[in-house]
């Protein structure tokens, strides 16, 4: 739902829960990749995934997940890691 540059991208939520809607999804899991390697979320991936969440909850979807994967076979889940 978002293409970016080297340095950075901006994900709009707003068609991320367009998608999820359409498919009449009841959970959904967001993925984005981090070129740099750099496994940890950034405050504006932290932001994103809160409000997600909180748009997701007053539909009854829901986030089961956001995955951050780096070029070298490595991702991290927020879930997994307790951030959702």
């Amino acid at each position: 739902m978002s293409k970016g540059g080297i340095a950075g991208t901006v994900a709009d939520s707003k068609l991320i829960l367009g998608v999820a809607l359409k498919s009449a999804a009841s959970g959904i899991i967001v993925a984005h990749n981090h070129p740099s390697g750099n496994l940890q979320p950034s405050v504006q991936d932290k932001e994103l995934t809160w409000k997600i969440q909180e748009a997701f909850k007053l539909l009854d979807i829901t986030l089961l997940d956001h995955l951050i994967v780096v070029p070298e076979d490595a991702y991290l889940s927020f879930a997994y890691e307790g951030l959702l």
